[in-house]
Order: C-alpha cells, then sequence, then structure tokens
C-alpha cells in the first residue's frame, strides 16, 4: 500500500509540541489543559513534585494545588484510570464505564468471594458520607505489598476500579471515595460504549491529544486489541475523519486529521526553556520521544542504584524542540532548598551560555513551586 502523505521529524515536532501547549503564549485554565491532553498522570514520588501537579505548572505558572479537587467537585474532571491512574476530562467518564465493566468481569470471583466486605464498606459510606482508607480498622499486620492490605482498604479500591465507587478528591494526596451514585448521580443512565465506539475514543483522543498516532501509540500499555482497532481505523479513513501519513526515517504509518496534516506551523523561534516531569504526556512515551526528540530518556528510580547512570529522579530539560540536558534534583522542603546535585549536558548542544542563563532563571521560579524559597548547588 502507497502512503501519499509523507512529513518529516522536525514537522511532526511542531505538531506534537503545539498539540501539547508547548507553543501558545496564551495563559490556559487548567481544565482546558487537561481536556486538551487527554489526562493527565498521577504519580505518589514527590522527590521534586508530584506529577500531575508539575505537569500542570509547566503549562501553566499561576496553577494552584487545590484546583485539582475544585475542578472534581464542579464535575469538570474525574479521577480514574487511563494507561495510569489520572486525572480526566469529564466528556472522558463514558468511557471509564468500558475498563469498569471489564474489571469486574475479571475479578468476578473476587466480588462474589467478598459480598459481606463489600456491604461492609458500601454501608460505612452510605451512612456515614465519603471515607477514606484510615477511617477503616487496620488489622495490625505490617504492609508488604498488595497481598497485605487491609480488607477494607482492597475492598475500597476494587470498588474504585469496578466503578462502585468513585474518588471525590485527595486530601493530603489520600483518596477520599464515595458512592458513585452520590457524586455522580447524573451519569446513572449512562450506557457502556461498545468495543467499537471504545476504540474509536482512543483513536480521536490521541490525535487531538498529540496531533498524531500510531498503532503501537494508541494501544500504550493498554489490552492489545488489534482487531476492533483496526476495524475502526478503517471505517474513519473511508469517512475521512483521519488521514494515514508517514515519517521521513520511518516505515511506521501514523493517523491524524486533514486540518493537522495541512496546518502551516510557525517556527519555533522563541528559544523557551521547560524542565520536564519524567511523566509528562510530551515524553510518556519513551520510544516515541526517542524517534522525534532523539532523546533516550529513562526515568531511572525503578532502577537498581548502582546501574543508574545519571541519578534517581531526573528531569528532562527542554529548549525549544530539543532536549539540552537532565537534572538530579531533589526538593528538600525541610530546609527549603531546590537541591541540584548535577546537570548533565546532551552532547551536540549549541548556545550553553544562553541556556545556562535561562536555566538558572527557570530553577529560580522551579523552587518556589516545590515549596522552596532557594537553589543548592552541590
Amino acid at each position: 500500500m502507497i502512503i501519499k502523505n509523507k512529513i518529516s521529524r522536525k514537522q511532526l515536532r511542531k505538531i506534537s509540541m503545539e498539540q501539547q501547549l508547548f507553543l501558545t503564549s496564551k495563559v490556559i485554565g487548567v481544565d482546558k489543559i487537561i481536556n486538551k491532553l487527554g489526562y493527565i498522570q498521577i504519580d505518589t514520588i514527590s522527590i521534586v513534585e508530584r506529577s500531575h501537579n508539575h505537569i500542570l505548572w509547566t503549562r501553566n505558572k499561576n496553577f494552584e494545588h487545590k484546583e485539582l479537587n475544585e475542578l472534581i467537585n464542579k464535575k469538570k474532571i474525574f479521577e480514574y484510570w487511563d494507561h495510569a491512574a489520572s486525572y480526566l476530562p469529564i466528556k472522558f467518564y463514558k468511557y471509564s464505564l468500558y475498563r469498569k465493566r471489564k474489571f469486574k468481569k475479571e475479578y468476578s470471583h473476587w466480588f462474589k468471594e467478598n459480598k459481606r466486605l463489600l456491604k461492609f464498606v458500601k454501608d460505612r459510606i452510605n451512612g456515614e458520607g465519603a471515607l477514606m482508607s484510615k477511617d477503616f480498622e487496620s488489622e495490625g499486620k505490617t504492609r508488604t505489598g498488595w497481598w497485605d492490605w487491609k480488607p477494607a482498604k482492597r475492598a475500597l479500591e476494587m470498588m474504585f476500579h469496578s466503578g462502585d465507587l468513585v474518588i471525590s478528591e485527595r486530601r493530603n494526596f489520600q483518596k477520599v471515595y464515595d458512592l458513585k451514585e452520590n457524586f455522580y448521580s447524573e451519569f446513572e443512565s449512562m450506557e457502556v460504549p461498545s468495543d467499537e465506539e471504545y476504540f474509536e475514543h482512543l483513536v480521536m483522543k490521541a490525535i487531538d491529544s498529540y496531533g498524531y498516532a500510531s498503532i503501537r501509540e494508541i494501544l500504550y500499555l493498554r489490552k492489545k486489541d488489534y482487531t476492533v482497532l483496526k476495524k475502526v481505523i478503517k471505517k474513519l479513513i473511508e469517512e475521512n475523519r483521519i488521514k494515514e501519513f508517514i515519517v521521513e526515517g520511518s516505515e511506521e504509518i501514523y493517523f491524524t486529521k486533514s486540518e493537522i496534516l495541512n496546518k502551516k506551523f510557525k517556527e519555533i523561534e522563541d528559544k523557551e526553556l521547560h524542565i520536564l516531569n519524567p511523566f509528562d504526556n510530551l515524553i510518556i512515551q519513551r520510544e516515541r520521544t526517542k524517534f522525534l526528540f532523539d532523546f533516550d530518556y529513562v526515568i531511572e528510580c525503578y532502577v537498581p542504584a548502582h546501574k543508574r547512570k545519571f541519578g534517581y529522579y531526573v528531569l528532562p530539560v527542554l529548549y525549544g524542540d530539543k532536549f539540552v540536558g537532565r537534572i538530579d534534583a531533589k526538593a528538600d522542603r525541610k530546609k527549603k532548598e531546590l537541591v541540584v546535585y548535577n546537570y548533565f549536558r546532551e552532547s551536540g548542544i549549541k548556545n550553553e551560555k544562553e541556556i545556562s542563563y535561562k536555566l538558572k532563571k527557570y530553577l529560580d521560579q522551579f523552587a518556589i513551586f516545590t515549596k522552596c524559597e532557594k537553589v543548592k548547588f552541590l
């Protein structure tokens, strides 16, 4: 099959960076950022700043942590699972029902075996209102993993994944669980999407978020149901809703919209600098990042210490449309210092004086965001 549309990697970077909100000077509201990106990943690591807060601050320096709870309460976003724990636009709530149904079916034996426990948890929330796991008594066991969670805590998570419970807010990052019928009563009659509807959602969500996507990227960290996906893609092409294209230097087929493919993107002249979170949407798919930016990035907190090349929690530094370095840092909030252990320059980078100047200015601003008062270089 011959693919007529062909673009350069440079053009692809422009598309991706614009869709990911790195080429706009406008201040964009948090709810609009989440709507545009499709999801914001939640992660527990707070050595510098938790991922969801960092990702949003990167695109809106006025972001305040309290806004996420406010947006959940206003029913503009909700917390559930994308390819990982995430904040999602409320317009995607319907599509969360697809995973919830599959989860309940997959673990049907567990739900049958734990009916009394589930009723106990549900009755308490129904009687007392939204609760956290600490509101349930511990059995006194030492937690060593998923298998040792106290029964009520596991029930809360299982009921959350199955859709019986929702997270109505977070208090000091701890989940607050409520009954779905209490918090999202307006969605009670919402129908579960069909396979075709769900996979069409995945295709269009990926394209709207990045400007393009391949089959591999659409199914990132998901069960690989190629049959339905290919059927949906064929239908979308026939309806002229998406177009195929390839990129110079790759044989992989990508999909996009005509208006994106035909758009004239401005040159990336303003050399803005950003320190990205490891879970930032722009770089979360490492193979895509390597192909698009020629930047080979691995988060090394999951790598044994003796095998790390750069450090425990290294943050990529983006300058214009190139990654110019990596920062190994930690926010010491007791001393109110953002400690920079090391800065690793990428090879072949020009304008080092300009980058160094902008990096120091950015770090001063970043330190304040991480609740520190100054930057300390070791």
